[in-house]
């Protein structure tokens, strides 16, 4: 099969030939047919998360046909259509995973980091880390649901009943969850890096109420804000935006270092907290929900072979919506 490997941190991926692998008992063989590209890629291919299995396939929002099933396999049939997150096996007893908190499992591993992922032509995953693709979404719109959507959807419960919500970084998880926010006639505030005319407009078409620069305070106080970006700085500037008792929840598996701030900032209760990862059930619930908002994803398409080009142009800003790699 062909698959884009990382050798090595800050180096290039490099098309390559590896033989398609055998699936373990509880594995599932997936032919796959697209995967889409997370900031989380970048952090594992730029070297700031620092402990992935090398040589490695990244790729963690694996849509594809189950071809091949394991012995003790009973979730799935040949010929289904499974989606494969971030989360792809965690120990099931520690007391992490027997109080609903698997996404904090010590001994969890994650697809494209410790397992290898969808930059390839096929994968093994854990059938009981996998989930069936409502059959609304092809392949390449359902891509970006399987981390965009499930973390993003995640860090958005995380805001709890808050109706005016403020999103520092307008990417892949931005675009999904405004549309869930309208659905649930919450009004969302953007916020995009300095100057970028380009991604307001992206925002306010799909329903924010205003959007603005990183920098700049909203025209009323918000009650909850998500920061999306992985910029340390916004954190501050997210305290600021939000009134009394707001929450601020920090989303990203990987942010640059925050700044002190004063502590009037954090005072009258407002919360901060950050997201980690993804739990079965928040899988679960969001592939169940989406289909009734409808979201839609917007998705710029690259070949396998160009999967360099679609991580530089992510790290550039220049991706609206979600970039998703067509295995084909």
């Amino acid at each position: 099969m062909r698959a884009m490997i990382l050798e090595a941190p800050r180096q290039p991926l490099h098309l390559a030939d590896l033989p398609v692998p055998k699936p373990k008992p509880e594995q599932v063989l997936i032919r796959i047919h697209a995967c889409a590209v997370c900031r989380t890629d970048l952090h594992i291919v730029d070297g700031e998360l620092t402990q992935p299995k090398l040589p490695l396939v990244p790729g963690h929002q694996i849509v594809g046909i189950v071809e091949e099933i394991g012995k003790a396999v009973t979730k799935f049939q040949l010929g289904n259509r499974v989606g494969v997150p971030w989360l792809g096996h965690t120990c099931n007893h520690c007391r992490y995973c027997v109080s609903g908190r698997e996404n904090l499992c010590d001994r969890a591993e994650f697809t494209g980091y410790n397992i290898d992922g969808g930059y390839s032509e096929y994968t093994v995953a854990d059938e009981n880390f996998c989930f069936a693709i409502p059959g609304d979404y092809p392949d390449l719109q359902a891509a970006p649901l399987l981390c965009g959507g499930l973390i993003g959807y995640r860090a958005y419960r995380m805001t709890g009943d808050a109706e005016k919500i403020g999103f520092y970084g307008f990417g892949s998880a931005a675009h999904i969850l405004i549309q869930l926010a309208r659905y649930q006639d919450r009004q969302v505030f953007a916020f995009t890096r300095t100057g970028d005319t380009q991604g307001q407009e992206f925002a306010r078409k799909l329903g924010a109420v205003w959007a603005g620069g990183s920098e700049e305070l909203p025209p009323e106080p918000l009650e909850a804000a998500i920061i999306f970006a992985p910029v340390g700085k916004l954190v501050p500037a997210a305290l600021r935006a939000v009134g009394k008792g707001g929450v601020v929840v920090c989303a990203g598996i990987h942010m640059s270092e925050i700044p002190a701030f004063p502590y009037e900032i954090l005072w009258e209760e407002r919360v901060l907290r950050s997201v980690a990862n993804l739990t079965r059930r928040d899988g679960e619930e969001f592939l169940e929900l989406a289909p009734k908002v409808p979201i839609r994803t917007e998705v710029n398409v690259y070949p396998l072979n160009q999967a360099n080009q679609a991580l530089d142009d992510l790290r550039s800003g220049k991706i609206e919506g979600s970039a998703v790699l067509v295995i084909d």
